[in-house]
């Protein structure tokens, strides 16, 4: 008689997430500490943090509620600036500033997230691909020429706002990494991300079952800007410095790829994805005239060969893939279903 198949309960499966991902980090920095990786492979896996957390954040939008926003880089930059502004201005030490800083620029840009959401959403297709697209570029002309309307430096325009306190270490960033993945994870398996998912399968069928299309789009929306302004704090604590040229509309495309690469709908194909297209042209320097020829022709061949993304909507779960490996040792049957489509 077979035995019955292991089934891991969800606390549990959250706990030994939780030890891993500590013991990643803690390892990390440790290894950082001890002099084991130089300081610019620390900054390029830094920024690979904070490119998953802008990844993940349009995944919400893109592959969760089935939109086309084009303008995440202007959610990132107000982020930025308001998180740059107060760390420079409040006269608070940096290590106290930043936990405020960060909470500032994702609320602003959680607000700016509502404004245009509202509107926005009402619309379909393309036409929200445009009017997001217009709101990007609107905020970098507005960061770039709000001083001669002021009359005073406060972004400071083309000339950059300088020293901002580089805050972003590994630890930190990694540490806002796992709690974005977590705090979406949990929502999308929560009643409002059944509600948020069924909008993206079929706007009609969830408009007939009761569940509010502009409610649950606004909401899909808001916390998509909020973590994208708690990337662009991240950011500018990364740099030290920013300009608005570096929120132009190729910044919301490079962020869009991330997501379509990875795979829409599939929160470890966007780690995965802005991983590796962080990396790669990193890699890639020494072959300073190649390097942007090869990274297109890789992103093309995925797209020929796997147009869904590198993971379709598959999700990975350490705790099925724990379930899977005790079940096959110990002798019993193996869970049958789509396993892959929860990353708990």
């Amino acid at each position: 008689m077979s035995k019955k198949p292991l089934h891991i309960k969800t606390p549990v499966r959250y706990l030994i997430n939780a030890l891993l991902f500590a013991a990643l980090l803690f390892g990390g920095r440790v290894l950082i500490a001890g002099g084991g990786v130089s300081p610019f492979y620390v900054g390029i896996v830094t920024l690979a943090g904070i490119n998953i957390i802008l990844a993940v954040s349009l995944n919400m939008a893109t592959g969760y509620l089935g939109q086309l926003p084009l303008g995440h880089a202007g959610f990132m930059a107000v982020g930025a600036y308001a998180s740059a502004i107060f760390m420079t201005r409040s006269g608070l030490d940096p290590a106290v500033a930043m936990p405020f800083g960060l909470l500032i620029g994702g609320l602003v840009a959680a607000i700016f997230g509502v404004l245009i959401g509202i509107p926005a959403l009402r619309l379909k297709g393309d036409y929200i691909a445009i009017i997001t697209l217009g709101f990007g570029e609107i905020i970098r002309i507005v960061l770039l020429n709000i001083d001669e309307v002021l009359g005073f430096p406060f972004t400071y325009g083309a000339a950059s706002l300088k020293g901002i306190p580089e805050t972003s270490t590994f630890f930190n960033t990694f540490l806002l990494v796992g709690v974005t993945c977590f705090a979406i994870h949990t929502l999308m398996k929560s009643r409002h991300g059944r509600a948020i998912l069924s909008i993206r399968e079929n706007e009609i069928a969830a408009d007939s079952c009761g569940v509010n299309l502009t409610y649950y789009k606004v909401m899909g929306f808001t916390v998509s800007a909020f973590f994208a302004g708690i990337a662009g704090s991240l950011y500018a604590g990364y740099l030290g410095i920013l300009n608005p040229s570096n929120f132009s509309f190729m910044k919301s495309i490079e962020i869009l790829v991330f997501v379509v690469l990875g795979g829409m709908g599939s929160m470890i194909g966007s780690v995965l994805s802005a991983t590796v297209l962080t990396i790669l042209p990193e890699l890639l320097r020494q072959f300073a005239e190649w390097r942007m020829i090869v990274y297109a022709l890789l992103l093309i061949l995925v797209m020929v060969f796997k147009p869904s993304g590198l993971m379709g909507r598959f999700d990975f779960s350490m705790g099925r893939m724990l379930e899977n490996i005790i079940n096959v040792l110990t002798g019993r049957k193996t869970l049958k279903g789509k396993g892959g489509k929860t990353n708990g």
